[in-house]
């Protein structure tokens, strides 16, 4: 008998949904009881382009990706009460902490104990994003392809970039401008099968570390997406779920 290794080319980022804000008086503090409400799941090839697709999925209309944000904006040691004891705002305090350039990955990692490996990704990210806003790249038409690829696979959107070029509301510029840079994502499929058996299921992801896409060319000539609701949230329930799951079986009905 032979084994096969699984090719093992992806990083998946599971992050909680908190629904602290709609309790009065609830304790923040995150231990080891289970105190939220859903999860997302994000794929990528690399740590920073997962991470931050989750942080989005966590909050589409509010969080743009790994980055701080506006209503947290905290004392020397307010950042490190946040940082060295868990709680919903403790990513997004790192995240002033390593783009502000208050703490440096040493310190948060005395904080909060959180291995050097991962803080020193979102230190990448952080770096990129100052690069972004101050450095070299004055406006979108200066944007050159390496810059603009770089960004992508460090997971920023077309809508952080837009930001953090002071044109928050020129997302599609940006994308039209990554296109004209034949800067595109990849479809990539995952080896459920641990490549014994040629795998038949759709287990896809997007990613900008890659050269070509695995669907084959029947799918590529087109197809149906049907979106999901996203995370389960205190007011949503499981009637999201049958929903798209009826859609799903009407549409196979229908071809």
């Amino acid at each position: 008998e032979c084994c096969f290794e699984p090719s093992l080319d992806y990083v998946v980022t599971k992050m909680p949904i908190w629904e602290f804000s709609k309790f009065e008086k609830v304790n923040r503090d995150i231990g080891t009881s289970m105190k939220s409400v859903g999860e997302v799941m994000a794929i990528g090839r690399t740590f920073e382009e997962s991470i931050q697709k989750a942080m989005r999925m966590t909050s589409p209309q509010g969080v743009l990706g790994f980055q701080p944000v506006d209503n947290l904006k905290l004392s020397l040691e307010g950042l490190k009460q946040e940082i060295e004891v868990p709680t919903d705002k403790r990513i997004y305090a790192i995240a002033q902490a390593l783009y502000d350039k208050i703490l440096t990955v040493d310190q948060i990692h005395d904080l909060s104990h959180i291995d050097h490996w991962f803080l020193h990704r979102l230190g990448f990210i952080a770096e990129e994003a100052v690069k972004l806003k101050q450095g070299s790249l004055i406006d979108l038409a200066t944007l050159t392809q390496a810059e603009m690829l770089r960004a992508k696979q460090l997971g920023f959107s077309d809508h952080q970039i837009a930001s953090f070029l002071g044109e928050p509301d020129q997302q599609m510029a940006v994308r039209q401008r990554r296109k004209e840079l034949n800067v595109i994502p990849y479809v990539k499929q995952i080896d459920t099968l641990s490549a014994e058996y040629p795998a038949q299921t759709n287990y896809l992801y997007c990613t900008y570390h890659g050269s070509e896409t695995d669907l084959s060319e029947e799918s590529e000539k087109g197809g149906i997406a049907i979106l999901g609701s996203g995370a389960y949230r205190i007011g949503s329930s499981v009637e999201f779920d049958s929903c798209a799951v009826s859609a799903l079986r009407t549409m196979k009905k229908a071809k």
